[in-house]
């Protein structure tokens, strides 16, 4: 079937872009920001690093001319859609015009002749999968370890060993391969390979953390070849050019390493030029580089087969059972023949201190041991694999021994230890794995060049794992003919010392060891360059996702598109791995990086497989999770095998650009699995939290905040939000909720203006959670349905917070008021607890510190302990942390107000709860002439403005106030004045006939309005009012009297009175009761204890 891989290029007119999966419609239109001429970006993307892969249609930028196109009379049915919605023929005709570009080396090359390339139509990806993935797989898999450092393992830790750790590093490299195979070939991979495949899989922050780990494991793996080069330069090539030179043959390795630094970084500086200068001489260079690696190990098989028939000459001087270092002496044996005489061997000179050999005085050692001579290589035919079975491992300066020469044993002299070889480091199995893993990765060159293939989800699982399969079959050779050919103590002499300075792999080979001295020489070279041109450009990837706002700058460069900055950062990095100096010891450090990006595409195709995702539909279908996991296993366990410290310091590095990414990098929404993952684990959590209510010990309050918007939708009070988010400290739910009156075909643009206004308030004051703005034709059915519908499943508010309508007194219109007792009502029904904070505009900002001060509960009928439970968590928050907690209670006269003190005491010792515990005695007492004369202006004023509703030439006059104020647009929100309970809609003119009748009842009327006003002067008060603002006006009196320097005052909230033609008055008993209070919070609880003295 018919194959795409879709990724814009650039071309004359722009594309538009619109995604028809979010909300609005959004122009992606590439910005061509950070592209060079003549190419788009890999990942187009719309200049904030969001990528377009998300937007699934295409339309046609010139749709004007071909708008006939779109009225099409077999599509009329569609026709009022098509230009949002194109043709699938001019969808498929745009991505015939889609290519991808290529991601390696050659679209840099093309750029340096930028002019040319802008004519040029882009050529199609015609690479097979032999040039394009196998080749260069093998060239990145095959390195520096190979040559330098494969015999000297195998000697050490013997063929089994060896087998055992080229086994775990090529099974971990093909279970990932098999892995990362299923991801590339899950749709198209762009630049950035492995960082691309990992962050689209599991999202950014573990895309940046991974994707910089893996940069800094190219960056050493960089270091690592230089240094295997200058090694091979200085060890075996041109020992003369060394600077520095060692005071004698007993000092240690220090002008060595010195060496090695001041040749490597000019080496580095080299390479960093010719990367610089034009990426396409590297390119060129890489098919001879490829070229010397086959031909040097094409060169080590042919010399093992020589051996069986034609061992070559490589004699080792052995002194009893020790290695002596061959090139300080020219015979092995301690006398010489001269002429017909006999004399002392220079071998002698260096063991003796007089060349008289009767008379010198000779090292102990050498003294009793004879001078032996053994084949260094035996050859395939000789059995020699038996002894080097097993392994050798040994100390820091031990002395390499054949243990099946015979020896008298004996301690020599530290003078002459320079003249045997030794070992330079200390060995363990754990250290040679993690010295051998950089050379079996590489694995990745296949899927970072997609673009240059012709069919690359074919390619690169083939290619790939047809590569591993071959780099393993040889390390797994070359172990057991290393093992069969070579004599042991020459196997562990790590730079041939015994072998007169050759390269140990070398005097094996055929027809010569320089074959395999220069051709490894060249491939370290190489490798070194692919490495310094491959870090700089997933650098740049990096930060052209604009994932790590400090890496912003490494995604510039020059014109053509190189990354400049990018390289100069590789340079310093690969520096610091230079100036280390030691092979030895950088790779493992590159090994921990690789490992762990390795460990990290094995948990992407792990995830996604669990998930099963509808786009994870790879063309690869020999995977499978438990191989992911296994690899995933490996990579992990090989970390911590080759070295723990390096790994828990890879580990955190991970984890703090993790933390850095997730809390100050850009947000990016990659449909990655992670967040897959974070959907299948909420819905487990949800349907395990649906099996019943929480109990009291796990009750907390999560809320519904119903937030007021202003006419230009900005939130009226942000303190609400401030409260909360001191409330709740980041635990928990918390919703915040608004309406919006009107249509919502009409006020969707407004719904979604809404939302995002409260989102950036909810985010300045660091209020974690969720934003639902309703849209309803009254505010109080629009409360009632953020109240009824909110939340989901077992993650449901309890909690309502709504502010206080202010100003409802100086209003004549009762909807203000009315819908704060409808919410009120509401909650009591859906039996959830409320909270109103009122003067909520004196409330203290996140910024202030209460140094002291007290938090007053005053405790006056009990309703689930919300008060004692509300100022324990506010006290968490760092603005109320230095708040005392009192709590008062009130006792009537027939109450023993001591033991009430002595029990509230101890109940709040079992609740754990430290606070001031006071009991207020209240008195009964007549009601005073104030509190009569409150309760009668009350009424007065609830009864004038009742008759001045049944006025016609008022209604008719508020009428037309009405409809003047809806011939405005405006937004109607919580509270709001606007709201219409009934709308009579009258005409233009009121139009009327005056006829005798109605001049009559007109002056009939008038003539009632001073009976009227008479019977307000004459009402008397009901009692119930009276008592009830009796018991406001003394609560009150008590409250402001012990509180009145309270920071937060907690009180009660009585409930609405159950006639509704009470609700006037019950709004007056609450201001009465919360009079002269700064900063108060009327708490009324849901109905269920919240609080308990059980653990």
């Amino acid at each position: 079937m018919p194959h795409f891989t879709v990724v814009p290029v650039q071309d004359n007119s722009p594309s538009n872009y619109d995604s028809l999966e979010g909300i609005n419609w959004v122009d992606y239109r590439d910005t061509g920001q950070g592209g060079y001429p003549g190419h788009g970006d890999t990942v187009s993307s719309d200049g904030h690093g969001n990528h377009k892969e998300d937007s699934p249609f295409l339309s046609s930028s010139d749709s004007a001319s071909k708008r006939n196109d779109f009225y099409d009379k077999n599509l009329a049915l569609f026709e009022e859609e098509l230009d949002i919605r194109p043709k699938v023929s001019s969808l498929l005709s745009r991505l015939v015009n889609y290519t991808n570009v290529t991601q390696g080396a050659k679209e840099h090359e093309e750029a340096e002749s930028a002019d040319a390339s802008r004519k040029q139509v882009p050529k199609s990806p015609n690479m097979g999968t032999l040039m394009g993935v196998y080749l260069p797989c093998l060239q990145n898999i095959f390195g520096v370890i190979l040559f330098l450092r494969l015999t000297w393992i195998v000697g050490t830790a013997g063929v089994v060993q060896s087998f055992l750790i080229v086994l775990m590093c090529c099974s971990c490299t093909m279970l990932t391969a098999i892995s990362m195979s299923a991801i590339a070939t899950n749709g198209v991979v762009p630049a950035g390979g492995a960082y691309f495949m990992i962050s689209r899989s599991l999202g950014p922050e573990f895309g940046g953390a991974v994707g910089l780990c893996f940069y800094l494991g190219t960056t050493f793996a960089a270091a690592m070849y230089i240094l295997g080069a200058i090694e091979i330069f200085l060890k075996y090539l041109i020992p003369q050019a060394a600077i520095f030179h060692p005071a004698d043959i007993h000092a240690g390795s220090g002008a060595m390493l010195n060496n090695m630094r001041v040749y490597g970084t000019i080496c580095l500086s080299l390479m960093a030029v010719v990367v610089f200068v034009g990426v396409k001489y590297v390119n060129k260079f890489a098919s001879l580089f490829l070229a010397c690696v086959i031909i040097s190990i094409v060169s080590i098989y042919a010399g093992a087969v020589k051996s069986i028939f034609q061992p070559p000459e490589f004699p080792i001087c052995m002194l009893g059972n020790r290695t002596l270092v061959r090139d300080l002496f020219d015979v092995c044996d301690k006398k010489v023949v001269v002429g017909n005489e006999t004399v002392p061997s220079k071998l002698w000179k260096n063991f003796c201190s007089s060349e008289n050999s009767s008379s010198a005085h000779c090292d102990e050692y050498f003294a009793q041991n004879n001078v032996t001579e053994i084949p260094g290589i035996p050859g395939l035919a000789s059995g020699i694999i038996k002894e080097n079975m097993w392994g050798d491992y040994m100390e820091k300066g031990q002395i390499l021994e054949k243990a099946s020469l015979s020896s008298v044993d004996v301690h020599g002299s530290m003078e002459t230890f320079g003249f045997y070889v030794s070992a330079d480091i200390a060995t363990s199995f754990t250290l040679l794995v993690g010295i051998f893993f950089p050379s079996a990765t590489g694995i990745m060159a296949g899927s970072n060049r997609s673009g240059d293939l012709r069919d690359a989800q074919k390619s690169i699982p083939i290619g790939t794992i047809l590569a591993i399969t071959t780099t393993s079959l040889v390390y797994f050779s070359s172990v057991v003919l290393f093992g069969a050919c070579i004599e042991g103590v020459v196997l562990r002499d790590k730079f041939g010392d015994a072998v007169r300075k050759n390269l140990v792999v070398g005097t094996l080979s055929w027809p010569s060891p320089w074959v395999i001295v220069i051709g490894s020489f060249f491939s370290t070279v190489g490798a070194g360059l692919q490495s310094l041109t491959g870090a700089p450009r997933l650098l740049q990837a990096i930060a052209k996702d604009n994932i790590i706002p400090f890496l912003r700058v490494f995604g510039h460069g020059k014109a053509n598109g190189e990354p400049t900055w990018a390289l100069l950062l590789t340079g310093l990095i690969a520096e610091l791995g230079i100036l280390i100096a030691s092979l030895d010891m950088v790779a493992p450090i590159l090994s921990m990086f690789f490992l762990m990006c390795y460990l990290f595409v094995n948990l992407a195709c792990a995830v996604q497989t669990l998930l099963r995702t509808p786009n994870w539909r790879p063309r690869f279908r020999y995977y499978h999770w438990a191989l992911s996991f296994l690899g995933m296993s490996m990579c992990l366990a090989l970390m911590f095998i080759s070295s723990w410290y390096y790994a828990i310091v890879a580990m955190g590095i991970a984890g703090m650009i993790y933390k850095y990414i997730e809390y100050q990098g850009a947000e990016k929404e990659w449909g990655d699995g992670i967040r897959g993952l974070s959907l299948s684990a909420a819905r487990y959590a949800l349907l395990r939290l649906e099996a019943g209510p929480p109990h009291t010990k796990n009750w907390r309050p999560q809320l519904l905040v119903l937030l007021k918007l202003d006419e230009d939708l900005h939130v009226k009070y942000p303190r609400m939000l401030t409260f909360a988010s001191q409330l709740k400290a980041g635990k928990g739910l918390t919703i915040v909720g608004s309406v919006i009156q009107g249509n919502f075909l009409e006020c969707y643009g407004e719904t979604q203006a809404s939302e995002q206004a409260i989102k950036n308030m909810m985010e300045i004051e660091r209020v974690k959670g969720f934003c639902q703005v309703v849209v309803a034709s009254k505010v109080r059915e629009g409360i009632a349905h953020l109240i009824q519908s909110c939340g989901l499943g077992g993650m449901k508010h309890n909690t309502v917070v709504m502010g206080w309508p202010y100003g409802w007194r100086q209003s004549e219109d009762p909807r203000a008021w009315k819908t704060f007792i409808n919410t009120v009502r509401c909650t009591t029904a859906a039996h959830l607890a409320l909270m109103v904070p009122k003067n909520v505009s004196f409330y203290p900002s996140n910024h202030e510190r209460f140094t002291d001060g007290y938090i007053d509960v005053w405790w006056i009928v009990h309703d689930g302990g919300m008060l004692m439970l509300l100022p324990f968590l506010l006290k968490q928050h760092k603005v109320w942390r230095k708040c005392k907690m009192r709590i008062f209670t009130v006792a009537q006269m027939d109450d023993n107000s001591i033991q009430m003190k002595k029990d509230l005491a101890t109940f709040l010792y079992q609740l754990r709860l430290e606070a001031e515990v006071e009991v207020v005695e209240m008195h009964d007492s007549d009601i005073s002439a104030y509190t009569y004369e409150r309760t009668l202006m009350m009424e007065q004023r609830s009864q004038m403005l009742k008759q001045m509703r049944l006025s016609s030439a008022e209604r008719d006059r508020e009428a037309q106030l009405v409809k003047d104020r809806h011939s405005l647009i405006r937004m109607g929100s919580l509270y709001s004045d606007e709201e219409e309970e009934t709308i009579e809609v009258l005409p233009e003119k009121n139009q009327m006939t005056w006829t005798s009748e109605k001049i009559e009842a007109e002056r009939r009327n008038r003539s009632n309005a001073p009976e009227n006003f008479r019977e307000l002067i004459s009402i008397k008060p009901d009692q119930s009012n009276v008592r009830r603002m009796h018991t406001a006006v003394k609560l009150n009196e008590v409250i402001v009297n012990k509180s009145h320097d309270a920071r937060l005052v907690l009180l009660n909230m009585p409930g609405p009175p159950r006639n509704a033609e009470g609700d006037e008055n019950y709004m007056e008993f609450l201001e009465v009761l919360t009079e002269g209070l700064e900063r108060v919070l009327l708490v009324r609880g849901g109905g269920r204890e919240v609080i308990t003295i059980y653990s």
